[in-house]
């Protein structure tokens, strides 16, 4: 809660990643107090609210804040699938 107070953004990725399913109660219980959530996002008013994808819902955030940040979620999204198809042609570039 500290962390967010006052931020411009507040950004979370899954706590488990694909292929570390093994790993998720440990991992869950440890990070359970770092949820985005209502009151977390109300400690930063008008912050943008990130998530890298695939979201779990009601883990790293919960459902209303992901609904009420969608737009800019999805958003940011599409733009870093824009972004690594650039750095791709840069690098295929290069080989010429």
């Amino acid at each position: 809660m500290e962390a967010a107070k006052g931020a411009d953004a507040l950004y979370t990725d899954v706590w488990v990643s694909m292929g570390k399913e093994e790993e998720s109660v440990y991992r869950i219980a440890q990070l359970q107090g770092y949820q985005i959530n209502e009151p977390v996002v109300a400690a930063a008013p008008g912050a943008l609210v990130m998530h890298c994808l695939p979201a779990y819902r009601g883990k790293e955030i919960d459902d209303a804040t992901f609904e009420a940040h969608a737009d800019t979620i999805f958003r940011q999204a599409e733009n870093r699938l824009h972004a690594q198809k650039a750095v791709l042609q840069l690098l295929k570039a290069g080989d010429s």
